[in-house]
């Protein structure tokens, strides 16, 4: 599968489409969810065109993906969330629940998640 650029996250990182942006630089941007699955719920997407979490730790160099996670941790911690605890996301591919075809992790707290996966 290519990269679409026609997904909705591509749209936002063009300013197509507005967002709650709650940080930003070179090669991250991170939002507010707009279907929010918690209190906090932010989105945190990679600026390069990556599919999946696969493709961008294929893709990106060890450098990138290094910073990327931290960007995501220190994105946390400006929410607030670090010291209840917080659930970090990555949905890949069909099976995995992925959505829209851009990288992006989940930043969800405010309240107890319950379990990662429903039981049946």
């Amino acid at each position: 599968m290519s990269y679409q650029p026609d997904n909705i996250f591509a749209k936002i990182l063009r300013g197509e489409i507005p967002n709650d942006t709650v940080y930003e630089d070179d090669e991250v941007l991170a939002f507010r969810d707009i279907n929010a699955q918690a209190p906090v719920h932010v989105l945190v997407i990679p600026k390069g065109e990556y599919i999946s979490l696969d493709d961008f730790t294929q893709g990106a160099s060890a450098e990138v993906v290094g910073r990327f996670f931290q960007k995501v941790a220190e994105i946390a911690r400006q929410l607030g969330v670090d010291g209840e605890g917080y659930r970090v996301i990555a949905n890949t591919g069909h099976n995995g629940g992925q959505e829209v075809p851009h990288f992006h992790m989940h930043i969800c707290a405010g309240r107890r998640l319950g379990r990662m996966i429903a039981q049946g």
